[in-house]
């Protein structure tokens, strides 16, 4: 690997909590999130994304929120969030926190950047940008639908909470929400599509855009690694340092 290869840290669905994954991490709700950072800075990433679902919901102690946060500037690379089906960007958002707010190395999609509109970050340094649509209430949504056009970074990663399926009949209410097509992926225009909603991790997608879905960190028991370079892009698998009881209920640690 040279200097020329970003490297991008993926995941998705931690689940950050007082109650379940708390009780499974020690007393830790921060726990899922704090291996997820371990191993990106064991990666060497270049920047962290977390692809929805990072919270499990708005109902959390104020405490809590503030430990995320240090956990965050403690960890020190830039992390960026997507809200999710279960944290979405509402007024009541977790991410509207002042702990959440002062994390200088956080961007959270929908908040802090594309407010208005579903703006790209721009990350110079790397020569990359990153899109994405946050959920912004409880209701269906689409989550790829009208990428802007690219703004002549290097690199372009796309961020995406939802269901795929190849060819989603939207019509069919009874369907899983939050639906992303194969014909969508493609539209991304994007080098990676970074998926969260999926509790394992699989590529998914019909096209040469790699589009992937990380895992929940408990049960995929990894995080994707992206390098992105002069080769192309690479994905593999990074594990995670797991309690032991939650390291026996994952999937297991394998190359995509």
């Amino acid at each position: 690997m040279t200097r020329d290869d970003i490297i991008v840290v993926h995941t998705s669905d931690v689940h950050v909590d007082h109650e379940y994954n708390a009780r499974r991490f020690g007393g830790d709700g921060v726990g899922p999130l704090r291996v997820v950072l371990d191993a990106a800075r064991a990666a060497g990433a270049d920047l962290t994304l977390l692809v929805g679902d990072t919270f499990e919901s708005h109902r959390l102690p104020s405490r809590l929120i503030e430990e995320t946060a240090e956990a965050i500037i403690a960890f020190g690379g830039p992390v960026v969030i997507l809200p999710g089906n279960h944290d979405p960007a509402v007024e009541e958002a977790v991410f509207h926190h002042p702990a959440m707010r002062a994390a200088p190395n956080l961007a959270v999609l929908g908040v802090t950047h594309g407010v208005a509109h579903d703006e790209a970050i721009l990350y110079d340094a790397l020569d990359l940008e990153v899109w994405g649509r946050a959920h912004r209430h409880y209701g269906n949504m689409d989550p790829l639908a009208a990428p802007p056009p690219r703004t002549g970074a290097r690199w372009r990663i796309a961020l995406a909470h939802g269901h795929y399926e190849p060819q989603p009949d939207r019509s069919v209410r009874a369907r899983p929400s939050w639906l992303v097509g194969a014909d969508e992926i493609t539209a991304t225009a994007a080098d990676y599509v970074a998926f969260g909603h999926w509790n394992r991790a699989v590529r998914v997608g019909a096209c040469a855009i790699p589009a992937f879905y990380s895992g929940s960190p408990d049960y995929a028991g990894t995080v994707n690694v992206v390098r992105l370079g002069p080769a192309g892009v690479d994905v593999a698998r990074a594990p995670l340092n797991l309690p032991e009881d939650v390291q026996a209920q994952t999937q297991g640690a394998h190359s995509v």
